[in-house]
């Protein structure tokens, strides 16, 4: 006898303004069962999620989603409830965790308060039971002093603190189904393998069947007991992960599996000449305020980078890896001279730093490229301008036509031509996927012929297929123009396919520094451990 159901979708079909984004999908989610959707930005997968609980505006939907009933009841159609009979069901049967905690958290409530409303409403506790429950919600989670967590700001937590107080809140109504949205993907591979492992208890504890959509196929073969993959909307293929990563039928499928980034970068030793960039005992604090009456008086001190020294010679890559909070991004601030520090910092010989002097010649010398390039890119300035813009700063004698001529040339290094796009130049950086923003990012910082690219989690806010064209990208670039790379990363697989020494940083400090190849394959540190096994 086949075991009931407790989710079943049939010919479900999405439309905005009579274009049709999701077409037909079919799948099944059984009791305590674990599906993983599959798919790239623009697949359908989170939109096919939402539909379920009424949260598309603007949509046409379609088709019919069956939701196994509670106590005997028979079956729901999700899609034909009206609105009031669906809010008795969200985060009370259906409940969902959102891709980014920090927009999907309200700023002006304290997460306590938040976690207690949801309480309120779904089980109708008092305001003082709902805070001893949101307290003991948090507990649950492994939030280190939940009691003090509680009365915390969303700003004041960390990404993981926020992601378990965002699962907290979520799991506060014990739903039966839980939509999980990319519920790792900002957070480091060691948090990762937390959460991952919270909801792998809780729903064995409960009985509870989880949705998780992603693109993160590392997790997909860990965490779920069967896959469906989205392509354009359409669902290419579904089955259980052992046979479809095994023998995947699909192309895209194939492709999907087959995008872990690959290293093509200039192997052998160091070519001779000074470093690009070299330091020593070098530090970065920032001041903190001291508790009770002494705060008063004084601050206190917070070191986010501790003695650190590392060296980049010519043409070469020192990955950085650690977990948020490690000093990573503090140390490449310090490196971009936008951070005070002690100690030693040099570039091409010369001393580096905010006061130091000949700063607007060296800032010629080390560029950067941010994580997310859709922020990063100013959403009133035409692609022209916003390649062009260091021209100014840097060869303010070019004329007009010089500087469109070097914009053209650089666009054409990262691939993007005229051909591809029409109007290019004058296009905006809204009319872009995500990986060809990113290679107007890159393109903005070669336009002034650097040495040294500070590269921020370059590839972190893409898909896999997209994350690899752009790590190659970044190799073929280095390969033509002997470019230097820091790279700050948390993905242990970005740091073997780009890097050719590693540093590795926890709570400012510098654990193991080393060849790649011996850090990672041979780690000294119980904490490098942690972090190479995490991603494997």
């Amino acid at each position: 006898m086949t075991a009931p159901l407790l989710l079943d979708v049939k010919g479900l079909r999405i439309a905005f303004g009579g274009k049709e984004v999701v077409h037909g999908v079919d799948f099944t989610v059984a009791p305590g069962e674990k599906l993983a959707l599959v798919g790239e930005s623009g697949s359908g997968k989170t939109v096919t999620a939402l539909s379920l609980l009424g949260l598309v505006q603007n949509a046409d939907v379609s088709g019919s989603a069956l939701f196994a009933g509670s106590d005997n009841e028979p079956a729901r159609d999700l899609l034909a409830m009206p609105e009031r009979e669906l809010l008795a069901i969200r985060g009370r049967e259906i409940a969902m965790i959102f891709q980014e905690p920090m927009t999907a958290l309200n700023p002006l409530y304290t997460v306590g308060d938040q976690i207690a409303e949801v309480l309120q409403l779904k089980e109708g506790l008092t305001r003082r039971e709902a805070w001893d429950a949101a307290i003991e919600a948090l507990r649950a989670t492994g939030i280190p002093e939940p009691q003090r967590r509680a009365q915390a700001y969303p700003h004041q937590l960390s990404g993981g603190q926020r992601q378990r107080a965002m699962i907290a809140m979520a799991l506060s109504g014990r739903p039966r189904l839980l939509l999980a949205d990319e519920p790792t993907t900002a957070l480091d591979v060691t948090l990762r393998t937390q959460i991952l492992d919270l909801l792998s208890e809780v729903q064995r504890h409960n009985g509870m069947a989880m949705l998780l959509i992603t693109h993160d196929l590392n997790l997909v073969r860990k965490f779920a007991d069967r896959v469906a993959v989205m392509e354009n909307g359409y669902l290419v293929e579904q089955g259980p992960v052992a046979a479809i990563f095994a023998d995947p039928q699909h192309p895209y499928t194939r492709k999907l599996i087959d995008s872990r980034p690959q290293r093509d970068v200039v192997e052998g030793p160091a070519p001779a000449g000074p470093p690009v960039m070299q330091a020593g005992g070098m530090q970065v604090s920032y001041p903190v305020s001291l508790p009770g009456i002494r705060g008063w008086f004084r601050k206190g001190e917070f070191a986010a980078v501790k003695n650190a020294a590392f060296s980049i010679a010519p043409g070469r890559t020192l990955g950085v890896v650690g977990e948020s909070g490690s000093g990573k991004s503090t140390l490449a601030l310090a490196a971009l001279g936008l951070m005070p520090h002690r100690g030693e910092l040099d570039v091409v010989g010369t001393r580096w730093g905010p006061d130091a002097a000949g700063n607007k010649a060296i800032r010629r010398v080390v560029q950067v490229v941010f994580q997310d390039p859709f922020s990063s890119l100013s959403p009133r300035m035409t692609v022209e301008e916003i390649v062009g813009e260091g021209l100014l700063v840097h060869e303010p004698q070019l004329g007009q036509a010089g500087r469109r001529e070097r914009v053209i040339q650089v666009l054409d290094d990262v691939g993007l031509s005229e051909q591809q796009f029409s109007g290019l130049l004058q296009r905006y950086p809204h009319e872009f996927s995500g990986g060809q923003r990113q290679r107007l990012a890159i393109a903005r910082a070669l336009i002034v012929n650097p040495q040294l690219l500070i590269l921020d989690e370059p590839t972190s806010a893409l898909d896999v297929t997209i994350q690899q064209q752009v790590l190659k990208l970044l190799q073929r670039l280095q390969r033509e123009k002997g470019l230097s790379y820091l790279l700050i990363t948390h993905d242990v697989d970005v740091i073997r396919a780009m890097a050719h020494d590693v540093v590795v940083m926890k709570d400012g400090d510098i654990l193991e520094t080393g060849p790649v190849g011996q850090v990672l394959d041979a780690p000294q540190q119980d904490y490098t451990r942690t972090l190479v096994a995490a991603a494997s």
